[in-house]
C-alpha cells in the first residue's frame, strides 16, 4: 500500500500521506489512485472536477460548502504551505460544529479528505501557495454558502497574526447558529 491514512479528531476527516519515491533527481508519487484511495480509506467516491488556486500570504479562502449538491474534497498543496480546516456541519453528527485543522505543504505532500457535509477553508502561511483539490460534485453557485471564518462558537485557531485577506462573500459568512446546515 502506498498510502498512510491518519484519522483526525473527526473520524470522517482523513489525512493522507502518499508514499514518495525520491533520489538525487527529485521525487515521484501517485497523487491519486482510485483503487488505493478506496482500499486505504474505505471511501468510495467519484471525483468530477479538479480545481487549482494560487493565493498569497494571509489570504483566507472559506469556509465554503454547498447546501445542495454537497462536495467531498480531496485537497493538497503543490507550492507553499497552508493551514487547512474542515468544520462538521452535519446536525446529526456527534462532532457537529467541531473543526479539524492540518498544515498542508508542497514539502510534506499531505492530502486531506473533507467529506460532504463539511465547510472547508484554508489560510496561506507561506509567501504564496498553490492549492489543488478534487471534488465529488460540480460547483453550483446558487447552493454555495460561507460559514464565518472567525465564528467564536466554532473557535478555529487560525495561525495568523492579523486580519486575513478575504473575499466579500467570506467576510459576509454566516455564524454557525444562523447557517444552513445538513441533517
Amino acid at each position: 500500500m502506498s498510502l498512510n491514512v491518519i484519522r483526525t479528531e473527526i473520524p470522517d476527516v482523513l489525512i493522507i500521506e502518499p508514499k514518495v519515491f525520491g533520489d538525487s533527481r527529485g521525487f515521484f508519487f501517485e497523487s491519486f489512485n482510485a483503487k488505493q484511495f478506496e482500499e486505504a480509506t474505505g471511501v468510495t467516491r467519484t471525483f468530477v472536477q479538479d480545481n487549482h488556486s494560487r493565493s498569497t500570504r494571509n489570504v483566507l479562502r472559506g469556509l465554503h460548502y454547498q447546501i445542495q449538491h454537497p462536495q467531498g474534497k480531496l485537497v493538497r498543496v503543490v507550492a507553499g504551505e497552508v493551514f487547512d480546516v474542515a468544520v462538521d456541519l452535519r446536525k446529526s453528527s456527534p462532532t457537529f460544529g467541531k473543526w479539524v485543522g492540518v498544515t498542508l505543504s508542497a514539502e510534506n505532500k499531505r492530502q486531506l479528505w473533507v467529506p460532504e457535509g463539511f465547510a472547508h477553508g484554508f489560510v496561506v502561511i507561506s509567501d504564496s501557495a498553490e492549492f489543488l483539490y478534487k471534488t465529488t460534485d460540480y460547483w453550483y453557485p446558487e447552493h454555495e454558502r460561507s460559514l464565518l471564518w472567525n465564528d467564536a462558537d466554532v473557535g478555529i485557531d487560525w495561525p495568523i497574526d492579523s486580519e486575513p485577506l478575504l473575499a466579500a462573500k467570506d467576510a459576509a459568512g454566516r455564524q454557525l447558529a444562523d447557517a444552513d446546515v445538513f441533517a
